[in-house]
């Protein structure tokens, strides 16, 4: 492994929390399967612990660095120089459409900055017709929320629309001690496969986000109170939905036939 981090102190501002265990990049390594030819793309490659392993399987990786101090290591760097296509910019407002060669599917990873994970989450779902697969570290916490089902405590607008767009499959657990500096919560690692058919009819996006939105921000009102503005009570019963439910008690199938019979009045 090389010694490059040595020298660079993590930034609080950019969320950095170094990889450093070897067995752990090498099983996150294992679970990407990199393989020549592929259109992989990684966000934040940091001091390189991914980077490295990665292209040692691959020629061509396309990395997402806003630091500019690292990205300027990885230009200058003996074994990666070569082999990286460096994209210097913030991911949160990047278009990864600007990455598609030959209309291959983009291979998405890396250790992600939890300060901004899930509204990246978000940002990547927008491209989800673009790509193959996304491998993420993230906070334990954003996992279980990202796998979390309906009546679960944890479910909530993350859950359902990261299971529209993709099939959420938890790999691996990663302890406080395979980074640097050392976070104060469990990690862990996560792939996320978009659908090729969505597994529910939605008229517009937009309007299922709304939705789920207006029903997650008043978690605590039955849906009678918190969708008042959007649907009433009546229409609710129409759809076979009991407006005496919470938020967290509607399935992705109930969100959606909500979103696809909100009056005209209330679309954006």
């Amino acid at each position: 492994m090389s010694k490059q981090h040595l020298g660079h102190t993590a930034r609080k501002r950019f969320g950095q929390n170094f990889l450093h265990d070897p067995y752990i990049i090498d099983q996150i390594v294992s679970a990407i399967a990199p393989k020549q030819g592929q259109n992989l793309v990684e966000i934040g490659p940091g001091l390189a612990a991914l980077t490295e392993p990665v292209c040692e399987l691959v020629d061509q990786l396309t990395v997402v660095e806003l630091d500019r101090d690292l990205a300027e290591r990885l230009r200058t760097h003996p074994f990666l120089n070569k082999k990286l296509k460096i994209v210097e910019a913030d991911a949160l407002k990047f278009d990864f459409t600007e990455l598609m060669e030959n209309d291959k599917p983009l291979r998405v990873f890396g250790n992600l900055p939890y300060n901004i994970s899930t509204p990246l989450m978000f940002h990547l779902f927008s491209f989800a017709g673009k790509v193959q697969d996304m491998h993420f570290m993230l906070q334990k916490e954003v996992v279980n929320r990202l796998a979390a089902k309906a009546g679960e405590a944890n479910y909530g607008r993350l859950s359902v629309m990261a299971q529209y767009h993709c099939q959420v499959l938890p790999v691996l657990q990663v302890p406080p001690g395979a980074f640097k500096p050392a976070p104060k919560v469990d990690s862990a690692v996560v792939r996320l496969i978009p659908h090729q058919v969505k597994p529910v009819l939605v008229n517009d996006e937009k309007e299922l986000n709304q939705v789920c939105a207006m029903a997650f921000n008043q978690r605590r009102k039955t849906i009678r109170n918190s969708l008042k503005k959007a649907i009433s009570e009546n229409q609710m019963i129409d759809l076979g939905i009991n407006p005496e439910l919470r938020a967290e008690n509607l399935s992705l199938v109930d969100y959606a036939n909500l979103a696809n019979h909100l009056p005209k009045s209330d679309r954006v």
